[in-house]
């Protein structure tokens, strides 16, 4: 019974291995239950070892590599470097739902967290000044040494510039003297030409020999020794810090909502005693608009929310949202027109020279065809119906709207259509295919049993097609993830596009960071996304997933 629960888990746990692709941890589960330890152990050796040793060498030569090829933006920044910017991203995300809840606070938790926000910004004073001298302290040391490394060099050029000085001023004399001759008739013009292109060619080495110096010490002023940029780093972050917190005291104090809403009925309440009390009609009237403003003003701050900047998180969230609408509209799409073209040759025959002129076309091309098609549709996106229900944070006034943080604009309508364009060939080529490609012997069954038209679409002709339905989209998905980042670059969509645009613009070294774990986020959510779809296809389909594997 013992070995029967045993072997239960065990295949269990294979099948769930084999449903969600992840072959690799195969081996781990089978050593576990202890089937065959020698060829589990070689294959762990061989499928998980040597893939870790091999990223970790690939880690090892960034780290060597990267620091020593420098850029507009400065050098490449090693993995650690990687890390820190999402670290950083992480610590400016929760920045800014610090804010978003200091926005909200109210009554004895406000005080609470004003008392606990002020305490923590004089710790972090003190260690922020703390820091800056040491910081001051590492730079003038490594001033001395940087200054120990510049002296010979600067001493080094000005000794020869004097040298070239000197020939400079020979040379000139030779070239006045010869001139002479040459109005003198004792000498060629052409000796004269030939000796300034002579002095020209001596000129431009000599040049070349200063330059090679100004590079140096060039070289040596861009690269300061890495410990005055780790302590400037240091503190730079707790003076961000600092700064946050001040920020958050400012929120607290004089942008809480609750605040602002007691701030105005106060004003009210002043208003109405002054009305109670007013004798001039012209003050009654004064007194009458300021309460209708105050009372309108304080209604508006009850359902103010804190305007959050966007994050690399949020943005992710928009993109992942973006290239699901566009992958579902292309779906949406491709499934049924590829069933007809399986279905129908004439079908088929018509839509071949469609399919073959517009799929080669460039994603670029499409989001511009989109901005003109589509974008003449939303002359004033902020009052259009779609969007002023898309971003109404409760619809019909009671229902939470779980898509409405997105704040769908026409950029991510543009991007959408892009993605969906360019995902919709791939998913119905393979469609098609799949379609035409039916045993016939399923076919002729169909017809024995004499099953009608939507019978057989579902039982026999989308079942049997599936396989190279869901490799149609799980290219298609790929396809659509592709395509939306350069979207959103283009359109200025927000998303990872956009986000990974802006940084490109900062041009600053901590910006090329921001790009390459852009780079990983998008690799990263890429890889799962096929994933989900190898998932989904072993879920409903019967075949072993050599089609999608």
């Amino acid at each position: 019974m013992a070995d029967s629960t045993k072997d239960k888990i065990k295949y269990g746990l294979l099948k769930g291995i084999d449903v969600s692709g992840f072959k690799v941890l195969d081996p781990p589960v089978r050593l576990l239950f202890g089937e065959e330890p020698r060829k589990q152990v070689q294959d762990i050796a061989k499928y998980m070892l040597l893939p870790i040793v091999f990223v970790l060498v690939c880690l090892a030569v960034w780290t060597v590599m990267g620091p020593n090829h420098k850029t507009k933006s400065g050098e490449v920044p090693t993995p650690a470097r990687v890390m820190t910017a999402y670290q950083d991203n992480v610590r400016f995300d929760e920045r800014q739902q610090e804010k978003a809840d200091d926005f909200i606070v109210a009554g004895t938790e406000r005080e609470e967290t004003l008392a606990e926000t002020q305490a923590e910004l004089a710790r972090l004073e003190e260690e922020a000044g703390r820091l800056a001298k040491e910081s001051a302290s590492v730079a003038a040391e490594a001033k001395l040494e940087t200054e120990s490394k510049l002296s010979p060099l600067k001493a080094n050029l000005d000794e020869l510039k004097a040298v070239h000085k000197a020939a400079e001023d020979t040379r000139d004399a030779e070239m006045e003297k010869l001139a002479e001759a040459v109005v003198a008739k004792e000498a060629q013009p052409e000796q004269l030409v030939a000796l300034l292109r002579q002095n020209e060619a001596i000129e431009d080495a000599e040049k070349e020999k200063e330059d090679l110096i100004k590079d140096q010490i060039d070289e040596v002023l861009a690269n300061p020794p890495s410990e005055v940029k780790e302590a400037q780093m240091a503190a730079n972050r707790v003076a961000d810090e600092v700064q946050h917190y001040k920020k958050r005291i400012a929120i607290l104090t004089n942008e809480n909502r609750n605040v602002k809403e007691a701030e105005y009925l106060a004003k009210v309440e002043e208003g109405t005693a002054g009305l109670a009390t007013a004798e001039d009609p012209k003050k009654v009237v004064r007194e009458a608009k300021s309460i209708a403003k105050n009372a309108e003003r304080a209604e508006d701050a009850k359902t103010q929310t804190y305007p959050r900047t966007a994050t690399i998180f949020w943005q992710t969230k928009r993109s992942i949202a973006t290239v699901f609408v566009g992958f579902l509209l292309a779906a949406a799409l491709a499934i049924p027109i590829g069933i007809m073209c399986g279905l129908n040759r004439i079908v088929m025959a018509c839509l071949t020279p469609i399919i073959s002129i517009f799929r080669p076309v460039s994603p670029v091309v499409w989001l511009l065809i989109f901005q003109i098609i589509i974008g003449a549709f939303f002359p004033d996106p902020e009052t259009h119906p779609l969007f002023v229900t898309l971003n109404n944070d409760k619809w019909f006034g009671w229902i939470v709207n779980p898509i409405a943080f997105l704040q769908t604009n026409p950029a991510m309508i543009f991007s959408a259509c892009t993605v969906a364009m360019c995902a919709l060939w791939p998913a119905l080529v393979n469609t098609a295919l799949g379609v035409s490609s039916i045993d016939k012997d399923h076919l002729n069954v169909a017809n024995v049993l004499r099953l009608g038209f939507w019978s057989r679409l579902f039982k026999i002709i989308i079942p049997s097609s599936l396989p190279l339905v869901f490799a149609g989209l799980r290219i298609s998905l790929g396809v659509g993830w592709m395509v939306l980042i350069a979207a959103e670059a283009l359109s200025s969509s927000d998303g990872l596009g956009k986000f990974v645009w802006d940084e490109y613009q900062n041009g600053s070294s901590q910006s090329f960071a921001n790009i390459i774990l852009a780079c990983f986020v998008v690799g990263i959510i890429g890889f799962f996304l096929d994933r989900i779809m190898i998932f989904l296809q072993r879920l409903v389909s019967f075949d072993d997933g050599s089609a999608t594997a």
